[in-house]
């Protein structure tokens, strides 16, 4: 049977993304190969518990939940976590999954809602993104910029235009928490006119650091 390596499971609300403030199961698979510089999850990194994916999609189920998030670490990692996607979306669940795009996302169940992470300079995981996974974005995809400085900005900002990300999906600028002031970011991004979605972690103004992604 199928096995994917847990971290934890837990209902809390979603604090980020389009569904940021909604209800939402999350799914923490452990192991990741980056190590960003900002990395809030360092703790699933290693170690985790083997569970069936039947197990897994039964405790999602006891949440009676709407909405559920498969992140990490990095989930895609894991070879068995398409599996489990697939068979959350067959539950009519709206499946998001949080990947740090370093990874293929080709195969991903068309039904899911990449969140896709683009490694910014100061991430010090910038050599790592795949940027052929750009081409299998679909428009209800959503890729990040985790923005730590000006530096960051302007880089994301080159990256909107080279890749003509704007007309592939939607795009959040995410300031990284404790470092850059999210007025910052907001100025610039009103300055330069973006079509961009700012979003600040709404879990960490609730709850800190301890609870959702």
């Amino acid at each position: 049977m199928a096995q994917c390596r847990i971290t934890e499971i837990f209902y809390s609300l979603q604090g980020e993304t389009r569904t940021v403030g909604l209800p939402t199961v999350f799914v923490r698979l452990t192991g990741c190969p980056l190590r960003c510089t900002y990395c809030d999850t360092e703790y699933a990194f290693h170690h985790g518990e083997k569970w069936d994916i039947a197990d897994i999609v039964a405790k999602v189920q006891s949440y009676n939940p709407r909405y559920v998030t498969v992140t990490g670490g990095e989930p895609l990692a894991q070879k068995t976590c398409h599996q489990l996607l697939t068979e959350l979306c067959d539950l009519n669940y709206e499946v998001s999954l949080e990947t740090g795009g370093a990874m293929d996302i080709s195969a991903v169940d068309p039904r899911v809602v990449s969140v896709v992470d683009l490694k910014t300079p100061a991430s010090g995981e910038e050599s790592r993104n795949k940027y052929e996974n750009i081409q299998h974005l679909k428009a209800q995809d959503q890729v990040k910029f985790v923005i730590c400085d000006r530096n960051d900005y302007e880089w994301s900002c080159q990256k909107l235009t080279e890749y003509d990300l704007v007309s592939r999906c939607e795009i959040l600028f995410s300031p990284i928490h404790g470092e850059l002031k999210p007025a910052d970011l907001a100025d610039w991004i009103i300055e330069d006119n973006l079509p961009v979605r700012m979003q600040i972690q709404l879990h960490k103004y609730l709850w800190g650091d301890e609870q959702g992604k």
